[in-house]
């Protein structure tokens, strides 16, 4: 699976014959700032993901599927719209943008107004949701017999403009020899600016997850503060969680209080440390707990 949590694409096409999904959705959103791989990839090759998606069809046993497109691609959702094939029951849908969008559970309810339950997957509100890369992957697997050894990787951020360009990349190719020259005092960030994890080391791989290459120069990170109780992180959180209040649970190692907390059900959005004004790292220590629970 190229989404974001690289879900394994076979588990979610081979189902149990209990399931009976309604609805294939296919994530062509893409609302985590400054990627356009997969903008890239619809306007590219529409033919070719739309015949994924009719592949993913027939594996599932699904007689229905939307693919949605956030109203900041017309270029993307009209190239779609041209191939679709009349003999498939396939539709694009333009969703508002905004972010996290591209989130599996919000997408859902954006499409079908159905909700998921925490801890629940898809399959039990009758849907399987699939990103758009997995349909052009799938394609590739099948028409041309190639497996999963290459990648679109947007490349952007605080760099030349002439380097901001969309690539198609070997997995395991080194993040240093993708062609851009840092600034003074950058730090490269291994998918976007909200959701993604500064890099260590330049000569760390692409890995099927790796959507994008994100350079942010000379930026300074706000000295954390006090905590003032303003509710701003729980507004922002998507899933109506509570970030303040899990965050401490990581920083305290409170590991069964973070689990009956649903820290679980985080998308890990960045939306509640962006959101701070506290400037507090709330994502930190909710990974952190996240990580801890699944081992």
């Amino acid at each position: 699976g190229l989404g974001g949590a690289a879900f394994p694409t076979r588990v979610k096409l081979s189902l149990k014959p209990e399931q009976h999904p309604e609805i294939l959705i296919i994530n062509g959103c893409e609302c985590e700032p400054y990627l356009m791989c997969d903008d890239s990839l619809m306007c590219t090759y529409p033919g070719r993901v739309v015949e994924g998606v009719e592949l993913m069809m027939k594996a599932a046993g699904i007689d229905r599927a939307v693919i949605a497109v956030e109203d900041n691609k017309p270029e993307a959702a009209k190239a779609l719209v041209d191939a679709l094939d009349t003999a498939y029951d396939i539709k694009v849908e333009i969703l508002k943008t905004k972010y996290p969008q591209g989130g599996e559970k919000q997408l859902i309810e954006a499409v079908t107004g159905r909700r998921v339950g925490s801890g629940e997957l898809p399959i039990s509100v009758g849907v399987v949701v699939h990103n758009v890369a997995t349909a052009f992957a799938v394609w590739q697997a099948v028409a041309t017999s190639m497996p999963l050894i290459e990648r679109v990787v947007t490349v952007t951020g605080d760099i030349a403009t002439e380097q901001r360009r969309n690539y198609i990349a070997a997995i395991g190719t080194p993040l240093s020899e993708f062609p851009f020259t840092l600034p003074d005092e950058a730090r490269v960030v291994v998918g976007g600016p909200m959701m993604g994890k500064t890099a260590t080391r330049l000569d760390a791989p692409v890995t099927k997850g790796t959507s994008g290459i994100t350079v942010l120069g000379q930026t300074r990170r706000r000295p954390v503060q006090a905590c003032i109780r303003c509710g701003a992180c729980m507004d922002a959180c998507p899933m109506g969680l509570e970030p303040y209040l899990l965050s401490t649970y990581g920083r305290m190692q409170m590991w069964a209080e973070a689990r009956s907390a649903m820290v679980a059900d985080c998308l890990e959005c960045g939306a509640c440390s962006y959101s701070c004004p506290s400037s507090r790292p709330l994502l930190d220590y909710i990974r952190l707990a996240k990580q801890r629970i699944r081992k």
